[in-house]
């Protein structure tokens, strides 16, 4: 990832509606507190090492203030699109978190702009659920530092699955003939790493659907949101209908370790994300239903192999041959190479964060940088009855009505699920 920023910003992006009045210093001060408290300040990169380490100390956190608008929704995106675009400065030891406020009746949202290499959706969450916490409860009984900000996930991936790196390698030639059976998305300019960024909630009733047709067709609601994915961006897809040998799509999805290493979730602050892919020629009368069932037997095969575990693996061995391309070559090599035309990033807040008592999130908001692989990301986020997505895309490659025909689609086939449920 420290070399996907050195193309572009790799940041991504929370926000939690906090119930309550919004004081802005009462703010400032919590946030730098709890930061100081955990060991989260004053990061230093070691780039040759891939290794950081935070020397802890004071911070001086600004919490940026967005004023009220009519659209607050609105304002929202605009400002999560900012952070994704602005860069960290990482000279000498720095600050890997921004913050910004947003004020409501009753209410504010809080957000969290981070850089990403330091931390997951997941360790993100539980900061954001202290510092929240910490806010409405004034600072009483506050713990002490809780944080494990250096687990060591490579030893606990080669002991816990030995087998990974085999199994991983000889499933590659496999995955590389995928990849050249793959649409290439068209980038108006392969310098421009720019994000755009749209959100919408998908309602209870509409999550319901989902959730319905994925145990009707017993499967996993990720399976059905990949389909939902590939399904809905195949129409942009023209070019691959003349194609001789690219006419499939591929996608694809994160998947959080922290299972699989054997962590405490509550306890361990990092990054710990594996990924896989999925391709499928996605025909355009293909039946919802059908799709997803030709995904989850690609799904089920990766979940068998543990294939997700051998990210790190795959990152590495990308990072070792960028290194003889010059740099704008680097931002061409993924896409040439590994042609995804969309991402999906799945989290159940209800799972994290307790839901029933008076400290509850109100909302909950996601969004992540594209990167130099995936031209599109859903950052889908279920929290109370309803999902937020946020839909982050690189400008050059879509257009913003070409969105919001991916965001119709999408919401298109979704209700049409209780039609085939």
């Amino acid at each position: 990832m420290l070399q996907w920023y050195d193309m572009h910003p790799y940041n991504a992006v929370h926000v939690v509606r906090i119930p309550g009045v919004f004081e802005a210093e009462r703010v400032r001060l919590r946030v730098g507190s709890r930061l100081e408290q955990h060991g989260l300040t004053n990061l230093e990169l070691d780039r040759k090492a891939s290794t950081y380490v935070y020397h802890g100390g004071r911070v001086d956190c600004d919490v940026k203030f967005i004023p009220s608008e009519p659209d607050p929704l609105a304002a929202l995106g605009t400002e999560i699109e900012r952070q994704l675009n602005t860069p960290f400065h990482q000279e000498g030891r720095f600050n890997p978190f921004r913050f910004f406020a947003l004020p409501a009746k009753d209410s504010f949202v809080l957000g969290l702009a981070y850089f990403h290499p330091v931390a997951d959706a997941e360790s993100i969450v539980f900061l954001l659920r202290d510092l929240a916490q910490s806010y409405l409860n004034r600072g009483a009984s506050e713990p002490a530092t809780w944080l494990d900000l250096y687990p060591d996930h490579r030893a606990r991936l080669l002991g816990r699955h030995p087998m990974v790196v085999a199994r991983k390698l000889l499933a590659l030639p496999a995955q590389v003939r995928r990849m050249k059976q793959s649409n290439r998305p068209h980038c108006r300019d392969a310098q421009d790493l720019r994000n755009g960024f749209n959100l919408f909630s998908l309602g209870p009733e509409r999550l319901h659907r989902l959730v319905a047709a994925a145990k009707s067709w017993e499967l996993t609601v990720n399976d059905v949101l990949l389909a939902l994915l590939m399904k809905s961006v195949s129409p942009l897809a023209t070019g691959r209908a003349k194609a001789v040998k690219r006419r499939k799509i591929s996608a694809g999805c994160i998947v959080n370790l922290r299972r699989e290493l054997g962590m405490d979730s509550s306890k361990a602050f990092g990054l710990f994300l594996g990924s896989f892919s999925v391709t499928h020629a996605v025909p355009e009368a293909i039946n919802l239903r059908v799709l997803a069932g030709d995904i989850r037997r690609q799904t089920l095969a990766i979940k068998q192999g543990r294939l997700y575990l051998a990210t790190p693996m795959e990152l590495g061995l990308g990072r070792f041959v960028l290194r003889f391309f010059s740099p704008d070559q680097r931002k061409k090599f993924y896409q040439k190479n590994y042609p995804l035309w969309g991402g999906l990033t799945n989290m159940n807040l209800n799972s994290l964060w307790e839901q029933s008592n008076d400290q509850r999130p109100l909302d909950y908001f996601r969004g992540v940088s594209t990167g130099p692989i995936t031209p599109l990301v859903f950052s889908v986020t279920t929290v109370g009855d309803h999902a937020n997505v946020g839909l982050s895309y690189r400008a050059t490659a879509f257009s913003p009505e070409e969105i919001e025909g991916v965001k119709s689609h999408f919401m298109q086939h979704v209700d049409q699920l209780q039609e085939v449920a």
